[in-house]
């Protein structure tokens, strides 16, 4: 497990839904170790993603979500790597907006990834889309979030395909039951801990959406 690490790449585009699009800086996150990596949420540009990854063995490449900004070069990686593009099938509405025609194959919640001699849990955490996931990696002390949950608070979910309630529930039950002392590697912006932010739900839900 100490070879087990986390490398985060940034690229910039857009986040295009609902006939508006916004600039976006979002994090890739590549797991593994030497031999072997993970890459989560190909975003944007392919090519920094791939000098990161240099000549390790990609076992897959893992979306947390379909919304166009996660997904956009996820099959040009899977393609020039060999490695499967892995999406919850309750994100296919999302999907098909940007890669129609692109199969990929599908997560399920309580799914185990395997990569360098360890496993990333898949956790279905709906709200900020239908087939929205997590992936938790215990003895790194480690959940990947996507859009889910953010420093500060839940995912937006004003767009279509999601839903504030559902959000709640997902983070109430699912991501604020772990230990306190697990990092938060979020889709964008900084980081943070289940500790730092499950003081604070009663304040998201009186906030709202």
């Amino acid at each position: 497990m100490s070879t087990l690490r986390i490398d985060r790449v940034v690229t910039s585009g857009q986040f295009c839904l609902d006939g508006g699009c916004w600039d976006v800086d979002n994090n890739i996150w590549l797991v593994g170790d030497g031999a072997e990596v993970l890459i989560i949420d190909a975003a944007h540009d392919a090519a920094p993603i791939a000098s990161a990854v240099g000549n390790r063995k990609v076992v897959g490449v893992l979306c947390t979500h379909a919304h166009n900004d996660h997904v956009t070069v996820a099959p040009e990686l899977a393609r020039r790597f060999g490695a499967p593009v892995l999406l919850h099938p309750d994100d296919d509405v999302l999907w098909r907006k940007t890669h129609p025609g692109v199969e990929y194959k599908p997560l399920h919640d309580g799914q185990r990834i395997p990569v360098a001699g360890t496993s990333l849990e898949v956790m279905h955490t709906p709200g900020h889309s239908p087939g929205s996931v997590c992936l938790y990696q215990p003895a790194k002390a480690a959940l990947f979030s996507g859009d889910t949950l953010f420093q500060g608070g839940p995912g937006a979910t004003g767009r279509s395909y999601s839903d504030f309630p559902t959000i709640i529930q997902s983070i109430s039950e699912r991501l604020l039951t772990l230990p306190g002392e697990v990092q938060v590697y979020t889709g964008h912006g900084e980081g943070t801990s289940i500790g730092a932010e499950a003081p604070h739900l009663q304040e998201w839900i009186d906030r709202g959406h």
